[in-house]
């Protein structure tokens, strides 16, 4: 597959702004290559739905300008539904363990969360940040508006915090310890 292939691939895959740097390691190629690829995706994906969209040391897919009325429209239909079980467990993670990045809520949860923490930050009751450890990705964190809506002015006063925050640091332990004992040996 040609590397703008590969560049497509990740940045849907990662549904959120990726590091050239990173994107560079990702696809095994040289700067060169890679600016080159961006440009051919970018040709490619002229007059299409979705765009590419490059800020800085960032590149990412967005939706195209012009269908701007229908996301707004599928937007507002979407906001009008329950977050439903999968938004409810995101949210649990990132209120208990936030500022967290996305790999570790999909650690936790065991898949993908990109599509579900788009919907909690659109609803506004998720926040991302620059990742205080790591410039190269995001943490995501409770928004001040969803601790007003739940009542409390600080994360201690959520339900059975001290309780809660260790269940979900032992089942970490217990997962990162049963990765080591079935990681095959050479």
């Amino acid at each position: 597959m040609e590397i703008s292939g590969r560049i497509e691939a990740v940045l849907f895959y990662k549904g959120e702004p990726v590091l050239l740097a990173d994107l560079l390691r990702m696809v095994g190629a040289s700067v060169e290559e890679v600016q080159a690829a961006l440009e051919a995706l970018a040709a490619s994906l002229s007059g299409r739905g979705v765009r590419l969209l490059t800020a800085g040391d960032y590149v990412s897919l967005v939706t195209a300008p012009d269908i701007a009325p229908l996301i707004e429209t599928l937007r507002k239909e979407e906001l009008k539904r329950d977050i439903g079980k999968a938004g409810a467990e995101t949210l649990a993670i990132v209120l208990y363990k936030g500022p967290i990045t996305r790999a570790d809520i999909d650690y936790i949860r065991g898949v993908n969360s990109s599509f579900i923490l788009r919907n909690l930050m659109m609803r506004g009751l998720v926040v991302r940040k620059e990742h205080v450890k790591d410039a190269r990705t995001f943490a995501y964190a409770a928004s001040p508006e969803l601790y007003e809506q739940l009542g409390i002015t600080r994360r201690e006063d959520l339900p059975d915090y001290g309780t809660m925050l260790a269940r979900l640091d032992t089942f970490e332990k217990e997962r990162t310890d049963e990765d080591i004992v079935n990681t095959p040996t050479v």
